[in-house]
């Protein structure tokens, strides 16, 4: 062996050990995402978006950052939405009303809710419930229905807001008793709740979660709930369907939306992503309690069920001739 041949020998071995030296390179890490919330910080939308931004850094290698871009229902979210790029880096969590109920509503929209709203996964779902308080004193649907047919005048009922689900329940239930059943909007749940309690509306409409805790203290009841089984979190609560009533059956859903234009791809991983953390026991702890119940299916999914969602509100919209603006 050469000199030179015993140099390079020595050379290589050099490189070989300072090489094994150097720490192991770490994957870039990609530039933060963002979840859009169409609603104010501390309500339950904002809530599950944290819960899911706190688990998705981990799932999507990346850190994940909540935004609230609140006002008009979730449209102002959407309109932020439609103007990011299509590439994965911003999404959005939003209430079905968006796909279900707006585009009925509202002559006009700034958005195409087929177009502009590419389905990622559903993230969870909820149920409404049907509540009495001081006045009339029953304890049952059929007591309910009993005392509006016999007071169709004074068979009214509480919602948090005109042209929402529970306003729209509502006018299925008036139609499914025979009694023409006035809406009393408030500006949200607590002042309704206050007036329930106190006598000044016969029933009131709202999501579930909202009606639990006076339910609980005996300062409401909650005669019967939309979903398709009982709530866990009151299980002697009765559904619709099993009083007689499955045309007042269904759930809320809230979901995940990307821009238009993104690529497959990108939804699969945020679906993948999603999909496992909503299963994690953990997060369902959270969310359950709260009233949803996680989903986390495909796209495909989500796009079935927003069909589905509109079909069933459309006719009810119309028939009520509400408007929204």
């Amino acid at each position: 062996m050469t000199h030179a041949s015993r140099r390079r020998i020595v050379q290589c071995g050099m490189a070989t050990l300072l090489a094994a030296a150097l720490p192991v390179p770490v994957l870039a890490q990609e530039a933060p995402a963002r979840i859009l919330v169409g609603f104010p910080a501390g309500g339950s939308f904002d809530t599950i978006a944290r819960v899911l931004a706190d688990k998705l850094k981990v799932e999507l290698n990346r850190p994940v950052v909540v935004e609230n871009r609140a006002g008009a229902g979730g449209r102002i979210a959407v309109d932020v939405l439609k103007s990011s790029p299509a590439d994965g880096s911003t999404v959005m969590l939003g209430p079905d009303a968006l796909r279900s109920l707006y585009p009925y509503t509202f002559r006009k929209l700034s958005y195409d809710p087929v177009r502009d709203l590419v389905p990622v996964a559903t993230v969870s779902e909820f149920a409404f419930g049907l509540a009495v308080g001081s006045s009339p004193k029953v304890d049952t649907l059929a007591d309910y229905v009993a005392w509006a047919k016999r007071n169709a005048d004074r068979a009214n009922y509480g919602i948090p807001a005109r042209g929402a689900p529970h306003h729209f329940y509502g006018i299925v239930l008036g139609d499914a008793i025979g009694v023409k059943m006035v809406d009393v909007p408030f500006q949200g749940s607590a002042p309704m709740l206050t007036a329930l309690m106190g006598g000044h509306i016969s029933a009131s409409i709202d999501v579930l979660s909202s009606l639990t805790e006076q339910h609980r203290a005996g300062k409401i009841r909650v005669l019967a709930v939309t979903s398709p089984q009982r709530d866990p979190q009151l299980p002697d609560v009765p559904t619709f369907a099993e009083l007689g009533y499955a045309g007042i059956s269904g759930v809320g859903f809230n979901a995940m939306y990307a821009p238009a234009g993104t690529p497959a791809p990108v939804v699969e991983r945020w679906n993948k992503a999603l999909a496992k953390v909503l299963a994690m026991p953990d997060v369902r702890e959270r969310l359950v309690p709260m009233g949803f119940t996680p989903v986390g299916q495909s796209a495909q999914e989500l796009a079935a069920r927003g069909d589905a969602s509109a079909k069933r509100w459309a006719p009810v919209i119309a028939a009520s001739g509400f408007v929204a603006d």
